[in-house]
This record gives C-alpha cells, sequence and structure tokens, in this order.
C-alpha cells in the first residue's frame, strides 16, 4: 500500500498533479471547468479588478475545481466498488454533482457581481 502520509512534499506534489492531470484527460467537465478557470483568469488580467475581486473570483474557481475532483473520484470509487447499477449508488453520484452544480452556480454569481461592479465603474 502506499502511504502518501511519509512521503516527501514533492512525492506528494507529484501524486496530486499526477490526479489531476488523470481526471483532466478523462473527464469532460472538468476540462469545462478548466476552460472557464483560464477565462476568468484571462478576464482578470485584462479588467485589472480590484485585489478583492480576485481572491473572491480565484476562491469560487478553486472550489469549483475542487467540487470537480472530488466528484470525479467519488465517482471512480464508487465505480469501483459497486460496478453494476444501484440506485443508492445513483443518489450518491447525483449528490456528488449536485455539489458542483451548486459551487459552479456560486462562482457565476461571483463573476455576474464583478460584470456589474465593471460596468457601474464605467
Amino acid at each position: 500500500m502506499h502511504d502518501m502520509k511519509n512521503q516527501s512534499f514533492a512525492a506528494r506534489l507529484r501524486a496530486a498533479l499526477a490526479g489531476l492531470a488523470h481526471a483532466a484527460a478523462g473527464e469532460k467537465s472538468l476540462r469545462t471547468q478548466l476552460l472557464a478557470f483560464a477565462g476568468a483568469l484571462a478576464a482578470l488580467a485584462y479588467w485589472r479588478p480590484a485585489p478583492v475581486w480576485w481572491a473572491l473570483v480565484l476562491l469560487a474557481s478553486g472550489a469549483v475545481l475542487a467540487a470537480e475532483l472530488m466528484n470525479t473520484a467519488l465517482e471512480k470509487l464508487a465505480d469501483l466498488l459497486h460496478p453494476e447499477q444501484h440506485a443508492q449508488v445513483r443518489i450518491l453520484k447525483d449528490c456528488a454533482a449536485a455539489a458542483v452544480l451548486v459551487l459552479s452556480l456560486a462562482a457565476l454569481a461571483v463573476a455576474a457581481a464583478l460584470a456589474y461592479e465593471l460596468w457601474r465603474a464605467h
């Protein structure tokens, strides 16, 4: 068994980046969220809002990406432990997907508030 607790920071970082790469390669929704994050970064760089807006957008974006990764991990684990169709596993997966949806809507609310602030300032 591979115990990450006793590994160096560099080894844990490599494992985390490998997980991100694996999830991005296999999950279209994560790739979509990463593209949205890149767009958000480009918008921040272009409009250069106050630092608090950078923090809010980065926090919201990070939360969405983290939720996508947790959703992917939970789905993979559920499929491994219970490969056949099961109503409870479906509910579990739907709840994880709902968490991503809720955070995505919250991130969109941050984007809308920033857009309003930028519009109001000009």
